[in-house]
Order: C-alpha cells, then sequence, then structure tokens
C-alpha cells in the first residue's frame, strides 16, 4: 500500500532549471565608454544555476544546503516568482508564501497593522480572514505596543518576527524560508521550529535554505546539496549534512 505522499502529485516541480546573471564591471557610461576604447569587458556572464532537477512532495521537509554562492537563494527565489529561469520550469501546486529577505514586501511609512493587512492581502487572505487570525499573528510575533508604529522604526528582528507570523498564518500550502530564523533570540526561534513542526504535520511543504545545520537537521527530513550551481546530492538529510562538509568551496 503505497504512503499518501507518494498518491499525490507533487507541491514543486524543478525541471532543467538554470539561470545566468550578468556582472557588470563599469558603472557610468564615461567607464564604458573607457573600457570600449581599451578593449576591455564591461560585463561576463554568471551561471548562478545549472540543469537543476529535483520534484518535492506534499508535506515534505526539504533543505538547500550550500555554500555562500553556490545557489541556494536564486533557486529559491525562483520557486517563489520573484525570479524566472533562463532555461527550464518550475512549477508550484498551492499557495506559496516566502520568507526570502527580511522585511520585503513592507512599506517603510505604513505601520505594523497596515503592513499586516498589507502583505497578509498579497498572500491571498481576504479581509474577513485576516481579521479573524490578526491577534494570533500579532501575539506570535511578540510585537505588541509597537504594532501601530510605522515599520520604518522596527529592528531586524521585529521585521522578520511580524513577516514570519504573517506568512505562518496565511492559509499556505508551501512555506520558502530564506535563513530568517536565525535572526531572534533563542525562545523565539524555538517557537518558529515547533510551529514549522505544526504546519509540516498538517500537511504543509515546507523549503528552507540554512546555514544552521542543527535546525535543518531537527526540522527536515530531506537535504539537497548544491555546489557551484550544480546539484551535488539528494537525499535523507542525515547523509546530506557530511556531503556538504565534505565539498570544498
Amino acid at each position: 500500500m503505497p504512503k499518501i505522499s507518494e498518491l499525490d502529485p507533487p507541491r514543486i516541480i524543478i525541471e532543467g532549471v538554470g539561470k545566468t546573471y550578468t556582472l557588470h564591471h563599469t558603472h557610468s557610461f564615461k567607464e564604458t565608454f573607457v573600457a570600449w576604447l581599451k578593449r576591455k569587458k564591461t560585463s561576463t556572464s554568471f551561471e548562478a544555476l545549472k540543469g537543476i532537477d529535483f520534484t518535492v512532495g506534499e508535506s515534505e521537509a526539504v533543505a538547500l544546503l550550500g555554500y555562500n554562492g553556490s545557489g541556494k537563494s536564486t533557486l529559491l527565489k525562483l520557486v517563489s516568482g520573484v525570479l524566472r529561469p533562463d532555461e527550464g520550469r518550475i512549477l508550484t501546486r498551492g499557495r506559496v508564501a516566502g520568507l526570502i529577505e527580511v522585511g520585503a514586501g513592507f512599506h517603510p511609512d505604513l505601520s505594523g497593522r497596515e503592513n499586516v493587512y498589507l502583505n497578509a492581502a498579497i498572500l491571498g487572505m481576504t479581509k474577513d480572514e485576516i481579521d479573524a487570525r490578526f491577534d494570533e499573528i500579532v501575539a506570535f510575533s511578540e510585537i505588541g505596543e509597537f504594532i501601530d508604529t510605522e515599520v520604518k522604526h522596527y529592528s531586524s528582528g521585529m521585521f522578520v518576527r511580524l513577516a514570519f507570523s504573517v506568512a505562518i498564518h496565511t492559509e499556505l500550502d508551501i512555506l520558502l524560508v530564506d535563513e530568517v530564523l536565525a535572526v531572534g533570540d533563542a525562545p523565539f526561534r524555538e517557537k518558529c521550529k515547533a510551529k514549522i513542526r505544526e504546519l509540516v504535520a498538517a500537511g504543509k511543504t515546507l523549503f528552507i535554505v540554512s546555514h544552521d545545520l542543527g535546525m535543518v537537521a531537527d526540522i527536515c527530513s530531506r537535504g539537497i546539496v548544491i555546489r557551484r550551481g550544480e546539484m551535488m546530492f539528494d537525499g535523507p538529510i542525515d547523509d546530506a549534512i557530511p556531503t556538504l562538509k565534505g565539498l570544498t568551496r
């Protein structure tokens, strides 16, 4: 008898994905003109990702592992739809909530309260749904009396707590997390881990980038290791971590 997860279609499909960036070496028309006269290159191409292939199933908790510059955050942004691949395709099934950058999507001149409504609406919630969950969002974030303060006065930790709280209290199917759990004190990080476990137990899919190997080993069952834009390993998290440690940068 197959498991339920094997009967359901994948939440994320990544097929032959490649992403190339153009790195510009000049910053003005004058610099470009001088470089052209000297026959120097004004730009070069950098392959951030090369032929990435894998799928993520329902209720899987997957860690994307690699050293700085390996392409992890680029891949997460492609899955979120912030970037588009130059090659291949990415398909997602269900509502995606992404915590990709600290404070991303927050308007600095709006209060925390106003940003909760704005961000939750962007994630597809109705006003009635936000009204019903507002107190829970604020309580989890531990923002308290600062909820009506303009978020430009928030610390990075306050940004993260509120953004994380909004994302996990939406009707999400896929949660994308990029390093944001590294911010905040230990009790809050533990609370976040507990909430993530609760979401995964409820059948949600987690795709996380983190350098905190202890945390991903605790939360995730599967690890994908990327090195210089290429996938090196895909398998159990207990094997993925030693694989990462054995790689050169």
